[in-house]
């Protein structure tokens, strides 16, 4: 595994302090693989200065900002496949970009959103 992309559910569990999150988070690191994070994934889960382990465990990743022409691709692959999820449809669109394997809760959305692609990325279930 190259790269990675983290979605929500990765920064929920690492915030709760989840000891596995915590570990393979650090092993890819120690790698050097940075795992990348897109930052409407941190709006969707960040809610309060007081989460101080979501904090620490961002400043491991690359926070991935959303531009014009990422959120014009993750809008094209909603109309394709007849979902609303847009931080899925970023998570698919950073991941692709950068062919990089998809960490997630979510691997029926998130793959459902890769096949509308055209593309292969990798997507794993945690």
């Amino acid at each position: 595994m190259s790269t990675v992309v983290y979605d929500a559910a990765v920064l929920v569990a690492a915030d709760r302090n989840d000891r596995r999150t915590w570990a393979e988070h650090k092993a890819r690191l120690e790698l050097g693989i940075v795992p990348s994070v897109p930052a409407p994934v941190v709006a969707q889960v960040s809610r309060s200065p007081q989460q101080a382990q979501l904090r620490r465990f961002l400043t491991g990743c690359a926070v991935v900002p959303l531009g014009e022409s990422e959120a014009h691709e993750a809008g094209r692959l909603l109309g394709k496949t007849g979902t609303a999820d847009v931080v899925d449809a970023v998570v698919v669109t950073i991941a692709l970009r950068r062919k990089a394997t998809i960490l997630t809760s979510d691997p029926d959305d998130i793959k459902r959103l890769v096949r509308a692609s055209g593309s292969e990325v990798a997507v794993v279930s945690v």
